[in-house]
């Protein structure tokens, strides 16, 4: 908007929407699995933003992340192909690249298997679905790490399920492992450069920095000047047993387990991803992990989060 552009966003919940978005937004409801519900929210725009999708890595119901991840990404671009969209900007994830455990990757490792979690498995198909789907519209995809910051957070979260216990001091131990981080609003930029100057069919990975669990503990810590570091990292087997108990747990109460064994997969794979391609190409610039901390610390949202 800033930069003289008309906005709209697709959403399920209007009211809930125009209450969370700037006025100048427009509103449209819509979903996803509804495929006709797109038509007219993709209706004269010159570039869609592909920005939805399940972040969790564990559901109850996996076929869910195919019904929204896949089949939703494939409604979104056959609706943008049909308004005659010039561009669509998907957003995917740094899991559908691949690496030996504690090995660095760049946007060449897009791997060639079918990963290990039905989470991973359907971003891939996704971008793939994406890629069949769109004709001769430019595709751009932005690759995401993990991400924290401002905004409103799910149950998979680094805020709800780390940040908080962190800072009452309720969190003795974390595993061991870490992952890529990204900051919200620097990810939202590197979505609008991706539209502006990202080249056609490329991917862009836009991660911050690498940071262990125990890294990230301490460094909110720092940056608060409160709550209480973990003191120590939970052994690896005493994690998969956490994580197998949690996910039967989870069967009979239909709540998310604290760990699942595809959380903890992610965190043993403990790669690092190498964004110096959207640095270079699209002049992207990582926010460093204590600022962002910073931010979510003193800004009104991040007071309500924390």
């Amino acid at each position: 908007m800033r930069a003289g552009h008309k906005v709209r966003a697709v959403v399920r919940d209007v009211i809930r929407a125009r209450a969370a978005l700037p006025p100048e937004v427009e509103v449209v409801p819509g979903d996803v699995t509804d495929a006709p519900s797109l038509t007219e929210a993709c209706d004269g725009c010159e570039i869609v933003y592909n920005a939805m999708g399940v972040p969790e890595q564990w559901l109850a119901d996996p076929a869910l992340f195919v019904q929204i991840n896949v089949q939703g990404s494939v409604n979104i671009t056959r609706a943008a192909v049909a308004a005659g969209v010039k561009r669509l900007v998907h957003t995917s994830t740094i899991d559908v690249f691949a690496a030996p455990p504690g090995g660095r990757f760049d946007e060449t490792n897009l791997a060639g298997h079918a990963k290990g979690t039905a989470y991973e498995r359907s971003k891939q198909q996704a971008e793939q679905a994406v890629i069949e789907t769109a004709g001769t519209m430019e595709i751009v995809f932005v690759n995401l790490a993990t991400v924290y910051g401002l905004g409103p957070t799910g149950n998979a979260s680094l805020e709800s399920r780390m940040f908080r216990p962190v800072l009452r001091g309720t969190l003795p131990a974390v595993p061991a492992g870490g992952f890529g981080v990204v900051f919200t609003e620097g990810q939202a930029l590197g979505h609008l450069l991706a539209a502006e100057r990202g080249r056609p069919g490329e991917r862009y990975i836009l991660c911050d920095e690498y940071a262990t669990l125990m890294h990230i503990a301490r460094t909110l810590t720092e940056v608060a000047g409160r709550g209480r570091a973990p003191l120590t990292t939970v052994p690896a087997p005493l994690m998969s047993l956490a994580a197998t108990v949690g996910e039967l747990t989870a069967k009979v109460t239909h709540r998310p387990p604290p760990i699942a064994r595809c959380q903890l997969q992610y965190l043993r794979w403990n790669a690092v991803p190498d964004s110096s391609k959207a640095q270079k190409e699209l002049d992207w610039h990582p926010t460093p992990l204590a600022a962002g901390l910073h931010r979510i610390l003193t800004e009104a949202g991040g007071k309500s989060v924390l």
